[in-house]
């Protein structure tokens, strides 16, 4: 590489410390193998502050570098004071129920005050919407769910997606092929559905299938479909190769979970989880909330840079540069959140 060439974005997605980075910290984004770095709630203070760490966060590669961070609504939200309160995204369901059309508009207008807050203080994207549907089984999925059908989640995750990419940010649909119909959270153990293919594809793959001509990202669950194959679909080739892009011709990133959860960590080392998830398809992996691991990821032999058609699909997640929403956008959007959370 000359010196003067841009690092391209490695598969690895890592977290940091604190409010501001340490010396570890700057090695590790500095590193060829990091492609990006997860936000947390420890992460953050004041909008201020969180700038600041985002522009240290660029200033410690010579590259290219994502930042992200869960900020989905309801329980899922890293920043708060200073932040708009996002609701829990099944009370748009609801609406939805009552006035399709008055549901998409607000949770459109929302949706782009949330990307574009998170845009002010420098952050590409957001890990939503979540694709899975409402049957109030899983407690890892409870209120962050859409909608109860594929056709509710379809056209209120297109809400979504649209309103992100009006702030210039890009979307990751989540958990395919469908996390909702399992009642294990995967933070804390295995999870298994035993369904068929069949059965999967004609119910949870629904809105999957509705949304991969408009989704930036997937990201597969870590979920054992055990009829189709005995590996979660986060590591499944069978899931992310012959499913998502020979089956579904889905072109765009494939983004791991958290590879530090519990369904893939008690089974194995997750260095060794990141290596099968790059193989079986995935353009970037997270390795979360553990300093060690993530350590032995960038040392493992089986974890490379990648290909230019992954650096690609990886350089999509990055932020546009557009115009501020319009004031009356957010004062609406605003209005809708007061009005929804009450």
């Amino acid at each position: 590489m000359k010196p003067d060439q841009l690092l391209p974005p490695g598969p690895l997605v890592i977290d940091v410390d604190g409010l501001t980075l340490n010396a570890e910290d700057r090695e590790l984004i500095a590193h060829p193998l990091t492609g990006g770095v997860v936000l947390f709630a420890r992460n953050y203070q004041s909008k201020e502050q969180l700038s600041e760490l985002t522009r240290q966060i660029r200033e410690s590669r010579h590259g290219h570098v994502l930042i992200a961070v869960d900020q989905e609504g309801g329980r899922v939200q890293r920043f708060r004071d200073g932040f708009s309160p996002i609701p829990p995204m099944r009370l748009f369901g609801e609406c939805y129920d009552q006035n399709p059309r008055t549901a998409v508009k607000q949770l459109t207008e929302v949706a782009t005050l949330l990307a574009w807050e998170l845009r002010q203080c420098d952050i590409d994207f957001s890990f939503a919407p979540v694709a899975d549907l409402d049957r109030d089984l899983c407690p890892a999925i409870g209120s962050r769910a859409l909608h109860r059908t594929a056709e509710g989640v379809f056209a209120l995750a297109t809400a979504v997606m649209n309103g992100f990419a009006a702030a210039g940010c890009s979307n990751v649909v989540k958990h395919f092929p469908g996390h909702g119909s399992v009642d294990v959270d995967t933070h804390t153990d295995f999870a298994h559905d035993h369904r068929s293919f069949a059965e999967i594809q004609q119910s949870d793959m629904q809105p999957f299938m509705l949304l991969k001509d408009q989704a930036t990202a997937v990201m597969p669950a870590h979920v054992v479909f055990d009829q189709v194959d005995d590996q979660p679909a986060s590591l499944s080739a069978v899931w992310q190769g012959e499913i998502l892009r020979k089956q579904l011709r889905f072109t765009g990133a494939i983004i791991s979970d958290d590879l530090s959860m519990s369904a893939i960590s008690k089974a194995m080392p997750q260095a060794d989880a990141a290596a099968m998830a790059i193989t079986a398809g995935s353009d970037l992996v997270l390795i979360c909330n553990d300093r060690q691991a993530a350590a032995a990821a960038f040392d493992h032999p089986g974890i490379v840079v990648g290909t230019e058609t992954q650096f690609t699909r990886r350089l999509s997640m990055a932020a546009r540069r557009v115009a501020s929403p319009a004031e009356s956008l957010v004062a609406s959007a605003r209005q809708t959140i007061e009005a929804v959370i009450v």
